[in-house]
């Protein structure tokens, strides 16, 4: 005696291009599942209401649909997923005004018209963002191009001030105190170079491409380029002076640490020895740096007074000449205070344990964390 064919309990929910069908049905075998003429037909041999049995039904939509239905087997159901051939909400599902009574709202994934409405703009959303990010590159892309840049940045300041270390110092053991005197004419260039690239510095930290705090790159950045481009720059009496040469090898000194040491940290790759030099070589040589600056700003106070460079008279009926010297004066005050601010607000104590040659040892050090890249 051949089974009797029954109807399976079947569920549906929809959204505005698509409806969803859960069949009742677990353990199926040899499903037929197809739609034509609009019409879904469904015939599967499994465990339903009545037992083991082979169950049946036909559903004709009442909009068109695309006649590829796509199914889940479960242990417990069958989901079939249908696509609308048009984007919007049915009032029901079937051509029949009437209900069949096998089918039923499956009320899991329920929604009304206005939720499903939130969830599709929220879907388009989603996508949307996903192009956006497609097109400007992956999270992943924009790091390494940003640590790539980072790199290339730092290797061509390190490059730069290390062609002027080298140059000095070769000069100085060769010619001696006679190379103090024209390092500005054979090293301006390159100087010249390096400080007007290092306003790169600032604005990485003011948009966000460092973490460093803008206020102490800013400070570096200002008076460094002012003892190079308006006290030395603009005086030919100054650039003939020993101090250039101190000011030159203190600020290379410093920077042939601290730019290979941010080389590295964009490539993740941690010296102990080149952090031990780069968190310990500058306390020497930042003061010295400091007081060369001082020296140079003092020694060119009487050259402008002599020139009356970048001096002016105010207007009647004052008629006062202001001397550029009275604003060294007041500089000379700023340098010393923005030094003194920078030591208090940036020389946190760290300790550093470095590994060499398998024995550890530790070292407690004065650190400045400004322009940290």
């Amino acid at each position: 005696m051949e089974n009797q064919v029954l109807t399976p309990h079947v569920y549906w929910a929809q959204r505005h291009r698509e409806l969803y069908l859960r069949v009742e049905l677990s353990d199926v075998q040899n499903p037929a599942i197809s739609i034509t003429e609009n019409v879904l037909h469904f015939k599967a041999q499994g465990h339903g209401a009545k037992g083991d049995n082979v169950y049946e039904f036909h559903l004709e939509f009442l909009d068109p649909v695309k006649p590829e239905p796509v199914y889940k087997l479960t242990q417990r159901q069958v989901n079939i997923t249908v696509q609308k051939k048009v984007s919007h909400w049915w009032e029901r599902l079937t051509k029949q005004e009437k209900r069949p009574l096998f089918l039923a709202p499956d009320f899991d994934r329920w929604l009304d018209e206005s939720d499903a409405e939130m969830e599709l703009r929220a879907k388009e959303e989603e996508r949307l963002n996903k192009l956006r990010i497609e097109s400007q590159g992956s999270p992943e892309t924009l790091t390494s191009l940003k640590k790539g840049y980072l790199f290339m940045y730092n290797l061509v300041q390190f490059l730069g001030f290390s062609w002027i270390f080298v140059n000095m110092t070769v000069r100085f053991f060769i010619l001696g105190k006679e190379s103090f005197y024209d390092t500005f004419h054979t090293l301006a260039d390159m100087m010249y170079f390096c400080q007007m690239l290092s306003v790169v510095e600032t604005i990485n930290a003011a948009i966000g491409v460092i973490k460093s705090p803008v206020i102490p790159c800013l400070i570096q950045l200002l008076g460094r380029n002012f003892i190079l481009f308006i006290i030395f720059g603009t005086m030919e009496e100054m650039q003939n002076k020993a101090v250039v040469f101190f000011v030159f090898y203190t600020w290379s000194a410093v920077e042939i640490f601290r730019y290979p040491f941010y080389m590295l940290s964009c490539i993740d790759m941690d010296w102990k020895v080149l952090t031990w030099l780069r968190y310990t070589v500058w306390i020497p040589l930042y003061p010295l740096g400091c007081l060369a600056e001082a020296v140079s700003v003092i020694q060119s106070i009487p050259v402008f007074n002599e020139t009356g460079r970048f001096s002016f008279t105010l207007p009647y009926p004052v008629k006062i000449k202001v001397r550029f010297s009275f604003f060294l004066q007041i500089y000379l005050i700023i340098l010393f205070l923005g030094k003194y601010w920078l030591c208090n607000r940036l020389f946190p104590v760290t300790s550093y344990r470095v590994e060499l040659n398998d024995s550890k040892f530790s070292k407690s050090l004065l650190g400045i964390f400004f322009l940290e890249g």
